[in-house]
């Protein structure tokens, strides 16, 4: 009869002291940042922006089922076409590494205003 290895954490794999590679996905162009205020119900957020507006944000089908968000979550937002500066949808949710990164790159200096 065979073993099954067991599934406990990789061995060997910590401490190691070499730096992560963190991939981030900046902003292109019509894209901005945010920050998650109030979960609203129904897919829906209110989001606080970097560009000074707060956004009632939606997360599209498309991406609803792949990424759960929390108030205080740091997103890649879309603003619509019509309505650009009341409404958005939300495109992605970054991780606290990678928050972290962009916060150090200065992405998110015009978050801090309150």
């Amino acid at each position: 009869m065979a073993v099954k290895p067991s599934r406990g954490h990789k061995k060997g794999k910590r401490g190691k002291g070499e730096p992560e590679v963190i991939r981030v996905r900046v902003p292109r162009k019509g894209q901005i940042l945010g920050e998650v205020e109030q979960l609203l119900g129904d897919r829906r957020m209110s989001v606080r922006c970097t560009d000074g507006h707060t956004r009632l944000c939606r997360i599209p089908g498309k991406i609803r089922r792949r990424i759960w968000i929390k108030e205080g979550n740091i997103v890649l937002v879309e603003p619509w076409e019509v309505q650009t500066k009341e409404r958005g949808d939300i495109l992605w949710r970054y991780t606290y590494q990678q928050a972290e990164w962009l916060e150090r790159k200065g992405f998110l200096k015009n978050l801090e205003g309150d």
